[in-house]
């Protein structure tokens, strides 16, 4: 039987045209017996390592490939859509220099210059780089086919020949047969053309799908990307004959041209074998002049550094230098060290904040001399071995955190120094999750939205899940997709077949590579939208295995608080803190961590972590490094006894006395990996690259190489005079706390930021939470957070204010924090620097006109004005309020800003006019102000409502702040939890309430009315749905946007479906009346100790001013003699809506309600 090999193949990497998942693609060329197969995406090479890899795991010849788009004329033209993908070519690399060539191909068809709607070649660069390519014609969409089908033989020929010229016999002539007149059409041309010219044919299938089952998931996925529905006419559809087809059914479709089958195996045959596998390819690095080569350099550089951080060059601090400089150099890892090094330093120079350290590469010491880490691996007691095993082939990993603001600087110092073509970003793919799955495709199949979200929802919020999974765990989900409706169930069905489909590219937010020399030698690139540079075509990993060097440039929030909190403390105290040197045993500190105090700091803002630290008390590094290693899954656990062996509550006990000195600052217990690393070379003679080595073991739990660490273990530990029964102890106290013992290196560089945001924070409390909520202001739920911090630590947060606020957040004299002017929607950063800047050289603003008169009103315009008027940034001129700035007489389109802009515009006029006058004088111009309009101020729910528009937030207060007395006592739910699954509330009542931020009134398709509605509280927002009767009996309370209702709702199963529960709103009212039609009866609690006449006399006053129909009883207790009497009074009775919020004067009187 003949040999048959697919050479036309695309996978999921032809973005929403590909649905063959790389995996099950090479299963099922195994599956077939077949020994080799190709890649051949659209217009790109993104999938080509993974193949690679995939396929020879499975011990399939891999065959790298792509269907290029080949433009008409040259690349360089660009002729209108019917020009926009060229005409397909597949290209075959043959050897190592073919793929070399299909990459540059690639990387050359996405430059600005050629990609044209997709990526593009033309003939000139096809002949420049063909060496080592097959060709062939391709499909219908190829040159020749297209020809052949306009009736142009001639030129087909021409076309033909030309094709010949560049490749010789590696030219093919394709024939694909999908039962399409034109394929057939066309193979009947090829055919003879192939025997006029002597070319040969192959067989191909132009295979987009695994199997012929997903003809149709594959339909919905071209549906995608063609934004058309899947019953559209016009849509694009293919054949359903684009699957993985047997050798035998590809006999069968070619039965009449046998060689076309026989000569895919020529090809085959042709295809050498290469690895795509490369050490890492080293960036050169300029050494200066008396310098033999990078080591020699890196050595003097960190003598150099030694000789300032170590006022003490001990000969231990120097053999521990030349151990690390020894590996380093022969390892060839010198020139590494000295690009992060030269990066580092240069963001440095440019006041770019930069981490201690990330991960493992704080425990070297060449790294801290030579400016890469800010702590000392000596000090605290790390590794080396950790970051760089001179017993393992595995480049180091140097991960840099760098503030927000500055990680720019930094790649553009990269790009500047190694030339734009040495420097690529990385790519990345993203795939369809399970809730998208379910979306993309319900969309596509017209399932209705409300249904789409419904099931959407039903997949769990956790970690790696997946549909199937999801199928599982969800019974509801499940029924769906066995019982449900046939388009609900060929939802489910497709979109757990399409689940993983890549979706779109990205790009790395922190990864970027570095070359030797050009990129395009070493690896494909392409394009991205986000992305000045060009992008690899490999993502992460990928990249590494191909030899090119990854360097993560991070941005650490933190790093910029850190920054902002240093300016404000400089802004305002005139003091400039060096972070790096501030004492790490500083009193006040320790006792905000003792103290719990820690919301906004780094790391150890967690509620679970703050009540840690109240039972801790940490007083030292050392306490916080280990809480910051112990905090997480797993290690967690014996915090307790950690807290308890620290105070003493505890027998502090070690695994062997030999260990003491080890676990003493961990109090015995085994916290960090590098104590698993020390114990095996105390107890049992490991060196510490062996050591290692054997935590690495422990951790992939992996039996027969455990039983095999163990014997060697006990053996030594036996040699060194251990008893085997102890031995055998230690070694599994240590495989146990090798599951989850952290990175000593990374947790203490962590722990040194922890301490520094502590720091400022208890030191200079307003200037460092107004760094916290410059540096939080997109997340509303956090900017809230903050600012209940900020009150909780007796710190104002005032709104903006055009005579004090910059453009950040700041602290003002009196230590009250300033909203940033930046903060607000519509305000530029050109027109904060016009109002700052005119500010501190001619002072203050004392009213509207003055401010238009003395900025730049192309930089503060109309709508900025607006905003800032919105906002309250004009509050503090005197006789105007904000109602009036916004004021349109007569339902004029503009507002009284308007006219004020135009007021000072035409003074700047005729001020010009008046200094460039024929007589040259200086005539001062009076034109008198406007007089402000006449207009009562907005109430206070107006006011917020357009606070909140301009800046997300309410600044002067909450909708609902008026209310916390309803709130408490009468809610039982905040908004965010209807958001969890409701069945843990079925057959309860849920009491809850909020302001109506949003309402819609629709029809239903059989007419009938409904309506949907949003309401937001302190913590978040919940929509709701209201049908038939219950829309009716309360849709007038969703005519008006901001209302503050109160809601009762039940939940309970929906109709015909038990397992899944529906919530049905019961009562809706106005909150302001909550309290009046509520309350029966209001039981005043007050204390013996605390009862006075004036006490008294005050109640009985705000009672006789607050009357209404609730009755009122007063509960009075001793509680020393613990006697108590109630006084139910007979006379009065009060508006307990007036009254309650009265009792805030009277903070020794407690309250209950009776309903």
């Amino acid at each position: 039987m003949s040999e048959f090999t697919h050479l036309h193949v695309h996978t999921q990497y032809s973005i929403l045209d590909g649905q063959a998942d790389i995996k099950v693609l090479i299963k099922k060329v195994v599956d077939y017996g077949m020994k080799a197969v190709a890649i051949t995406d659209h217009g790109n090479m993104f999938g080509v390592f993974d193949f690679f890899k995939t396929a020879n795991e499975y011990k399939i010849k891999p065959i790298l490939g792509c269907e290029m788009y080949v433009a008409e004329g040259n690349r360089f033209e660009k002729k209108g859509r019917e020009d926009r993908s060229g005409f397909h070519l597949i290209l075959l690399a043959k050897n190592y220099e073919g793929y070399k060539n299909l990459s540059k191909l690639s990387s050359l068809s996405f430059k600005k210059e050629a990609f044209y709607y997709t990526s593009r070649i033309d003939k000139e660069i096809l002949k420049q780089y063909s060496r080592g390519l097959i060709a062939t014609s391709a499909c219908i969409g190829g040159e020749i086919p297209q020809l052949i089908l306009n009736s142009d033989i001639e030129k087909a020929e021409q076309v033909l020949l030309e094709y010949k010229e560049i490749f010789g016999n590696d030219f093919y002539l394709e024939l694909q047969n999908h039962n399409l007149p034109e394929q057939l059409e066309v193979n009947e041309v090829l055919i003879q053309l192939a025997k006029k010219y002597d070319i040969k044919l192959i067989a191909s299938n132009d295979v987009h799908f695994v199997n012929a089952d997903d003809a149709k998931a594959h339909d919905i996925l071209v549906c995608l990307n063609t934004s058309k529905d899947f019953d559209d006419p016009t849509r694009m559809r293919y054949s359903g004959q684009e699957y993985l087809k047997s050798p035998e059914e590809m006999m069968k479709l070619f039965v009449n041209c046998p060689e076309a089958i026989t000569n895919t195996q020529e090809i085959v045959d042709k295809i050498e074998n290469y690895d795509l596998y490369h050490a890492v390819i080293m960036p050169s690095f300029p050494i200066p002049e008396g310098f033999d080569g990078e080591d020699s350099y890196l050595t003097h550089l960190t003598f150099k550094g030694a000789e300032k951080l170590y006022p003490d060059l001990t000969d231990e601090i120097k053999d521990r230098i030349n151990y690390e400089l020894k590996v380093i150099s022969e390892k060839g890892f010198a020139g590494y060290f000295l690009i992060v090094s030269d990066y580092i330093n240069e963001a440095k120079k440019q006041n770019v904040a930069v981490g201690p350290g990330r991960g493992s590469a704080a425990g070297s010491v060449v790294a801290f001399c030579v400016g890469i880490t800010g702590i000392d691996p000596i000090k605290y007691n790390l590794l080396f071995e950790r970051f760089l095993n001179p017993e393992r082939p595995s480049m180091p990993d140097i991960d840099v955190d760098f503030d927000d603001d500055g990680r720019e600087k930094v790649k553009n110092y990269v790009i500047e120094k190694y030339g734009v073509e040495r420097v690529a970003q990385i790519i990345t793919f993203g795939t369809m999750a399970a809730k998208s799955a379910i979306r993309d495709v319900a969309r596509v199949l017209k399932l209705p939205l409300s249904e789409s979200d419904r099931l959407a929802k039903l997949v769990p919020l956790t970690a790696d899940m997946n549909l199937k999974k999801a199928f599982k765990e969800v019974p509801e989900l499940n029924e769906a997709k066995e019982k449900g409706s046939a388009l609900v169930r060929d939802t489910l069905i497709y979109a757990e077949k399409l689940e993983g489909s890549i979706r779109h590219t990205g790009v790395h937010a922190c990864g970027i590579i570095i070359g030797r020399d050009d990129l395009n030698e070493h690896i494909p690139l392409s394009t991205a939208k986000d992305a000045d540079l060009m992008v690899t075509q490999y993502e992460g990993n990928q990249v590494e295995s191909v030899g090119m060097l990854k360097m993560d440039f991070l941005g650490l929030k933190t790093l910029s608080i850190i920054n902002d909190a240093i300016e404000n403390i400089e802004h305002r105290h005139h003091i400039k803190i060096n972070i790096e040197t501030i004492p790490l045993d500083d009193d006040a500190t320790f006792k905000l961590f003792q103290n719990g105090d820690t919301v906004g700091t780094f790391q150890f803002e967690s509620d679970g972590m703050r009540n840690y630290l109240k039972d801790l008390k940490p007083t030292s590094m050392e306490d916080l490094i280990a809480m910051n290693a112990l905090y997480r899954p797993g290690p967690m656990d014996y915090i307790p006894q950690f807290i308890k062996r620290k105070l003493g509550k505890e027998k502090v006990e070690y695994p062997h006395p030999w260990l003491e000195e080890l676990l003493k600052p961990t109090y015995g217990i085994m916290v960090y990996q590098e104590q698993i690393m020390q114990t095996a070379q105390i107890m049992a003679g490991y060196s510490l690259g062996a050591a290692d080595n054997l935590r690495r073991a422990m951790g992939k739990k992996k039996k027969e190489v455990m039983e095999k660490e163990r014997a060697i273990f006990v053996q030594g530990a036996e040699n060194k005079g251990v008893e085997k029964k102890n031995a055998e102890e230690v070694f599994d106290v240590m495989e146990k706390f090798a599951q989850y013992g952290f990175n000593r290196s990374h947790a203490a560089a962590y722990s040194v930021i922890a301490y520094q945001t502590a720091y400022l924070k208890a030191l200079y409390p307003a200037e460092y939470m107004a760094a916290v909520l410059t540096r939080n202001l997109s997340d509303l739920k956090k900017i809230t957070f903050f600012m209940d911090e900020c009150r909780r630590m007796g710190i104002s947060v005032l709104g903006p204010d055009v005579n004090e606020s910059e453009f950040k957040f700041v602290v003002n004299a009196k230590g009250q924090i300033r909203f940033g002017l930046g903060a607000v929607k519509g305000v530029g950063e050109s027109a904060v620097e016009a109002i700052t800047s005119e500010r501190k050289k001619n002072g203050n603003f004392s009213d509207i006109f003055e401010l238009t008169k003395r900025v730049n009103l192309h930089a503060c315009n109309k709508r900025c004005m607006e905003a800032l008027a919105m906002a309250g940034a004009f509050d503090s001129f005197a006789d105007s309020h904000r109602a009036q700035y916004l004021f349109k007489e007569n339902n004029e389109e503009s507002s009284f800003i308007d006219k004020i802009i135009k007021h000072s515009s035409l003074i700047a006029l005729k001020k010009s006019q008046s200094q460039h006058s024929l007589f040259g004088d200086d005539t001062e111009v009076d034109i008198a102000n406007p007089a402000l309009p006449v207009t009562s101020p907005w109430s206070k729910m107006e006011m917020l409502a357009k606070e909140k528009e301009v800046t997300g937030i309410y600044l002067s207060g909450h909708p609902l702040d008026d209310y916390r007395i309803e709130i408490q006592n009468f809610c039982n739910i905040p908004l965010t939890e209807l958001s969890n699954d409701l069945k843990q509330f079925k057959g309860r009542e849920l009491k809850f309430a909020g302001i109506l931020t949003s309402a819609s009134h629709r029809y239903t398709k059989t007419g009938k009315p409904f309506g949907s509605f949003t309401l937001e509280d302190y913590d978040g927002n919940a929509q709701f749905v209201l049908f038939s009767e219950d829309y009716l009996k309360f849709k007038h309370f969703l005519e008006k946007e901001a209302l503050l209702l109160y809601v009762k709702a039940t939940v309970k199963e929906r109709y015909g479906n038990a397992e899944q529960m529906e919530l049905k709103i019961t009562h809706i009212g106005l909150l302001s009346e909550l309290l009046q039609n509520m309350v029966n009866e209001l039981i005043l609690k007050i204390k013996l100790s605390d009862l006075s006449e004036e006490l008294i006399n005050n109640i009985f006053k705000s009672i006789k001013k607050k009357k209404g129909n609730c009755k009122i009883k007063f509960y009075i207790e001793d509680v020393v003699n613990n006697i108590s009497v109630e006084m139910p009074s007979k006379k009065w009775k009060i508006n307990p809506t007036d009254f309650l919020k009265s009792l805030a004067e009277f903070p020794q009187v407690k309250f209950k309600i009776n309903c």
